[in-house]
């Protein structure tokens, strides 16, 4: 009788044991194959509308946030091979990009390279553009151009959608 019960029981610990284990790599699988699990190095915070004068440069305040442990390149890196944080919209809504303004870069150094100044975004940072637009309502397709990295590495260059309703009047 006791083997019988040490049989039941080792049993019944197994089949625990492996449901605990299928259900522990169907959540992560589950989670890993969520769209938006894993966050982006940066977000295009605000405005998604604007109501500007039709025809006149106007100005709009584009605002970001680098994820936290991330940052990019500013505008004006410190190195020529280190790719610039641009901003641009595609002319062929209606709506383009009259000028630019970017904010100054935080100053940083990395222990692999102390001697080396980096010009960088972190955080939320503002870009101040000037669009100018035909008259009605247009969905302009702005994107922002960087490249993120970490105290350790950098990852490929990115462009991400900055989608601005524009309604010109």
């Amino acid at each position: 009788m006791r083997s019988v019960i040490k049989t039941i029981l080792r049993t019944a610990a197994a089949l625990a044991a492996a449901a605990l284990l299928a259900r522990a790599q169907f959540v992560d699988a589950g989670a890993q194959g969520q769209a938006g699990s894993k966050p982006q190095a940066v977000v295009y915070l605000f405005p998604e509308q604007v109501t500007i004068h039709a025809g006149k440069p106007s100005p709009v305040d584009l605002h970001f946030r680098v994820a936290p442990g991330l940052h990019i390149n500013s505008h004006t890196p410190s190195d020529e091979f280190m790719i610039a944080t641009t901003f641009s919209i595609a002319n062929s809504q209606g709506v383009e990009l009259a000028a630019a303004s970017y904010p100054a870069g935080e100053s940083i150094t990395l222990a692999s390279d102390p001697k080396t100044r980096l010009s960088v975004y972190t955080g939320e940072f503002v870009i101040h553009a000037k669009i100018v637009s035909a008259s009605g309502n247009h969905l302009a397709q702005g994107r922002l151009h960087y490249q993120a990295c970490d105290r350790n590495q950098c990852m490929p260059p990115k462009t991400i959608a900055v989608p601005i309703d524009v309604i010109a009047q």
